[in-house]
């Protein structure tokens, strides 16, 4: 009876958690009552409807707009303005530019042109996998590089783990009639000649380095998609949770987060998690013998040939590089170099100079999305220039004028978009406004008075602990949401520059290395069979701490120059009305 009562409860356990929980959480408006008790009831029944994904995560983000006018935090038209702001804008119309890299497969040709370069030797072709890895999910989702990237790397194992097998195994079917004499002292009598047997115990070890050569090459995607994203703005959500925090919770500071200065704070700390993850995955997974995995002084084996003919060979099957892939390629670097070129910080970006110094006129979303327009203006085939060739030919010009297709349609947007994250970011976004209109976040950051007793840089590092945790059990955006807004007004409180913890804990809130269902990427390389749970979480704690230490170094050397971290800015004690 009890095992049916326990089965029935573990079948219904979403349910419970779903009407169990606003029932247990209504203490808070009923018993304080007070405006700062309304909203943490709102933050969290929607942190605990995050946690367990009872709900999908972007109807749990719409639950502000039911329950803050509810509970008289905030009005209905406040609420909803917080959906649709200009991080969101840029999120879109990032994506947009994405979806047309992806959909003209142009980042497997990246790919692909990347791993014949650095060839096939098992350090170098690791080395080699998490490079572009890395590169493409600067740019697109890490779902979908990871997606991409995998089958790719699941058919060079197959060849480096089966080409010349099948000469070793048909070898003795010559002499099957004659079973070999085994010997006492250990060796194999076949026809007059002594042969020993440890052959078959160095195929046996053989096959558990290539098992750990396989785990090792898995996980070096997953990871590589995880820590690329974080060079970008646009790479991954918790970056663009971060920039539009700031301009909710701070409105006076002067854009000091944007693509430029991210990129130049982010991308050496990504250089660094790569190289040290690269090297720690070597070291678990291929060992130590640089000359067999880096192939000093060897030559190619046929297993190496081979796995190198099927990167060429798939290389080969993309063809020329087509017109659409040319004007997707030039419209991404368009789109990087008005980034880039906007507001670098250190001279007068294009923005400044046209709008004569103010430079709120543009943002990175209005360059977003005008990358985005061009791609379903351009053409996708080059234009027929000279229709008079047509009529030399003696047929009409107008029955062979067929409407152009464009380089991106709605189309295959409306199909490959994430809808939800953009729901998932506005959703933030109006918990961290509700925060601050009733009181929440400013309660929350007096608590934490007491941290001021300790080093600002051991506050990161406990912070980013917490965070690096947290965010292997609910999405990274979810968990960069509900820690950035108190972080913020905890640094007021001490007189921290708020940059200092708010920048290191969104990228920890990406970290999340551990377990298969943290994060998309670690779930595409464990459902391919090679890992095990106990697998990721050995290696996975061993990156979280590399990940937080180079976060660490990061913060405290260009990273204060780059923010002007040792001084609390004039715009932190301002906060939005």
């Amino acid at each position: 009876m009890f095992g049916l009562l326990f089965k029935a409860i573990c079948r219904s356990k979403n349910g419970l958690i779903l009407f169990c929980s606003p029932f247990l959480l209504l203490p808070l408006p009923l018993v304080i009552g007070t405006t700062e008790a309304r909203c943490a009831y709102v933050i969290g029944l929607t942190a605990v409807y995050w946690c367990t994904e009872v709900l999908p995560l972007a109807i749990t983000a719409l639950l502000p707009v039911v329950l803050f006018p509810l509970f008289g935090i905030m009005t209905s038209k406040d609420v909803c303005m917080q959906y649709l702001k200009d991080t969101n804008m840029l999120f879109l119309g990032g994506l947009m530019v994405a979806v047309a890299v992806e959909d003209w497969n142009l980042h497997k040709r990246i790919a692909l042109r990347f791993l014949l370069s650095v060839g096939v030797r098992p350090a170098l072709l690791m080395l080699g996998f998490m490079s572009v890895t890395a590169f493409l999910s600067m740019w697109i989702s890490n779902t979908a590089t990871t997606a991409m990237m995998v089958p790719i790397v699941q058919a060079v194992l197959k060849q480096l783990n089966t080409a010349g097998d099948e000469e070793e195994a048909g070898a003795p079917s010559e002499h099957e009639e004659n079973l070999p004499n085994v010997q006492a002292n250990g060796q194999v009598l076949e026809n007059g000649l002594r042969f020993s047997i440890q052959n078959t115990t160095e195929q046996c070890n053989e096959s558990k380095e290539m098992m750990k050569m396989c785990k090792g090459m898995m996980l070096s995607v997953c990871y590589a998609a995880s820590i690329g994203g974080t060079a970008t703005l646009t790479g991954t959500g918790p970056n663009l949770v971060l920039t539009g925090q700031m301009n909710q919770l701070f409105p006076d500071n002067p854009d000091v987060v944007n693509f430029a200065s991210w990129f130049g704070f982010a991308f050496p700390n990504m250089i660094i998690m790569l190289l040290a993850a690269w090297l720690w995955l070597q070291i678990v997974f291929l060992g130590c013998n640089f000359r067999k995995t880096w192939g000093c002084g060897t030559v190619r084996t046929e297993k190496e040939i081979a796995a190198y003919n099927v990167i060429y060979e798939e290389h080969r099957r993309l063809g020329p590089m087509s017109f659409g892939e040319i004007s997707v390629l030039t419209l991404l670097g368009l789109l990087v170099a008005l980034w880039f070129s906007r507001d670098p910080g250190y001279v007068d970006g294009w923005a400044t100079h046209i709008f004569n110094a103010d430079k709120e006129y543009v943002t990175d979303a209005t360059v977003a999305m005008f990358v985005a327009a061009l791609l379903f203006v351009l053409p996708a085939k080059p234009p027929c220039l000279f229709l008079w060739r047509t009529q030399s030919f003696g047929t009409d010009p107008q029955s062979n004028i067929e409407p152009r297709a464009t380089l991106l349609s709605w189309p295959v947007v409306h199909k490959k978009m994430p809808w939800s994250i953009i729901l998932l970011l506005g959703g933030g976004f109006a918990l961290a406004k509700g925060s601050e209109e009733s009181g929440l976040s400013r309660w929350l950051g007096e608590q934490m008075t007491p941290l001021q007793t300790i080093p600002q840089y051991a506050i990161v590092i406990i912070v980013c602990l917490m965070i690096a945790t947290f965010t292997e059990c609910i999405s990274n955006v979810a968990t960069a949401t509900l820690f950035l807004p108190i972080i913020a007004s905890m640094s007021q409180f001490i007189g921290m520059n708020p940059l200092y913890v708010m920048i290191p804990c969104t990228l920890s809130a990406s970290f999340a290395f551990m377990l298969p269902v943290a994060t998309p990427p670690n779930a595409i390389v464990f459902s391919y069979g090679y890992l095990k749970v106990s697998d990721m979480a050995k290696t996975g704690i061993v990156m979280n701490i590399i990940g937080i230490l180079s976060v660490t170094l990061s913060i405290n050397s260009w990273g204060r120059a780059l923010f002007s971290l040792d001084s609390f800015p004039s715009w932190a004690n301002s906060t939005a009305v």
